[in-house]
């Protein structure tokens, strides 16, 4: 019989309560219960994980990068060993279906796999000198301790791909995971602990989100942010990385164009598509959100996602059978009931779903807006639900320039059947990832990370380790 625990802070190898003793409670989006509690960290508390990421750095970036690949690759084993485990506490405090907190756990251990061994090929450069007797090399070193701000959407994904990164490359990390869902980033971090990370390399707290990254990204300690979420709060940390002179990651928020072609698979468009638009019931940074569909197919493909969206089995993500958990918590009821409210005000048509499902759980029927005008709120900030918006468009030019008309850069859609067409997008296309015909994006060797708006870096692919490694420059003569 599982069960749902209390969390504590971690803090140089130690599994503590706050100092104040404090604590924040943890609801289950399907039932509104309280089922647990987390430790809440101050300024004391952080001080100490601050002292505990100075001493582990030391260790840690002087542990050959073999032993912490192998170090590293028990932890992913552990996770696949308790993937039960970990799967059901993400369901719990999460919402998603049983079956995509699990896909969520093993994609977590195949991201370590891969940064492990990443880790082990952060290759220098010997550079040829003009000078007889003159050796010159650029040597790779850890650039110090971490801190990382994470969301509540994938509780485990957004903070595995920093503290892979991070420990990867020889430096210490302090984690501030989501105060919604606690225990499954606390089941991450327990991993590598049991896996043999030395103490003070990886320290994990909760708390209030502005008091914690303003202290955190202000203190000499720290050398560097990695951050994920949404692009005011983006930008506020970043100004802050900045004034201290910190090198900053961002993945931020993002709107995502699918565009759809006449001379697209129609059947594999739809069934891609509405996957990934209702995965974790929408709440995902790179799903699609602006399905721009060609004359020629826009009645067939928008009456397909419509079956797609009322074939889902809406309900706790521990019951057999469901593919729809409830939002995160009660917040996004209220701005898809908003956003629904003032694109059908300003003209658009409600297609299916759009209200909330019962008074207990936060529950949101999967919902498809047509014709929705650009004035609309929601064609213009992120629904981050379950909600497709389906527009038609006459020639490419249209799509493209719908395409790129906002901010936003993250995550981009596209299915024809053409290669001159693709060949274009990839060039035309603003966003940082593009995925045609099928859905490529967020495998641990590829990049991940957006342009504009959506931030800067990437979390992904062989890219990834570079933010977290100084360039040094040594000339020696003989």
């Amino acid at each position: 019989m599982q069960t749902y625990p209390d969390v504590k802070l971690h803090i140089n190898g130690e599994w503590l309560d706050a100092i104040g003793g404090e604590t924040i409670p943890v609801v289950d989006p399907a039932t509104e219960e309280v089922i647990g509690k987390i430790a809440h960290a101050r300024k004391a508390d952080l001080d100490l994980a601050l002292d505990a990421s100075e001493k582990g750095f030391r260790v840690w970036r002087d542990t050959s990068p073999v032993e912490r690949s192998r170090i590293m690759r028990r932890a992913a084993d552990l996770m696949r060993a308790r993937v039960d485990q970990i799967a059901y506490v993400m369901t719990r405090e999460q919402g998603k279906p049983l079956a995509q907190s699990r896909m969520e756990v093993i994609g977590a251990a195949d991201t370590i796999d891969w940064f492990a061994e990443e880790g082990r090929r952060t290759y220098g450069q010997i550079i040829p000198a003009r000078f007889t007797g003159v050796s010159q090399m650029a040597i790779k070193l850890p650039v110090g301790p971490v801190a990382a701000f994470t969301p509540w959407n994938f509780p485990v994904n957004q903070i595995v791909r920093k503290l892979s990164a991070a420990l990867s490359t020889g430096c210490s990390i302090i984690v501030k995971a989501p105060e919604e869902t606690p225990a499954s980033p606390a089941e991450l971090i327990r991993a590598f602990v049991d896996a043999g990370v030395p103490a003070g390399v990886v320290n994990l707290v909760y708390g209030t989100p502005a008091e914690i990254s303003e202290y955190l990204i202000a203190h000499p300690v720290i050398r560097k942010i990695s951050f994920t979420g949404s692009t005011p709060v983006g930008k506020h940390l970043a100004s802050l990385a900045g004034r201290h002179m910190k090198r900053a990651t961002m993945e931020l928020g993002g709107h995502a164009p699918a565009i759809i072609f006449d001379d697209a698979d129609l059947e594999k468009a739809i069934e891609v598509t509405a996957a990934a638009k209702f995965r974790n019931a929408g709440q995902v940074c790179v799903a699609p959100t602006r399905f721009l569909v060609q004359d020629g197919i826009a009645e067939r493909f928008t009456a397909g996602l419509i079956e797609a969206a009322r074939a889902l089995k809406v309900g706790n993500g521990l019951a057999d059978g469901v593919t729809l958990g409830p939002l995160a918590n009660e917040r996004r009821i209220a701005a898809m009931e908003e956003m629904i409210h003032d694109a059908v005000s300003k003209g658009a048509a409600l297609k299916t779903g759009g209200k909330r499902i019962g008074n207990k759980g936060y529950f949101f029927e999967p919902t498809v807006l047509a014709n929705v005008p650009t004035s609309a709120m929601v064609m213009n900030e992120e629904p981050f639900g379950p909600l497709a918006i389906v527009n038609r468009f006459a020639a490419y030019e249209d799509a493209i320039a719908e395409a790129n008309r906002l901010p936003f850069g993250l995550a981009s859609y596209a299915f024809t059947g053409s290669l001159k067409t693709a060949h274009a997008l990839s060039r035309q296309m603003e966003a940082g990832m593009l995925t045609i015909n099928h859905n490529g994006l967020s495998l641990p060797e590829v990049p991940f990370g957006g342009i504009k708006d959506s931030g800067y870096g990437t979390e992904g692919g062989s890219e990834a380790t570079q933010a977290y490694l100084d360039t040094r420059f040594v000339s020696q003569m003989s």
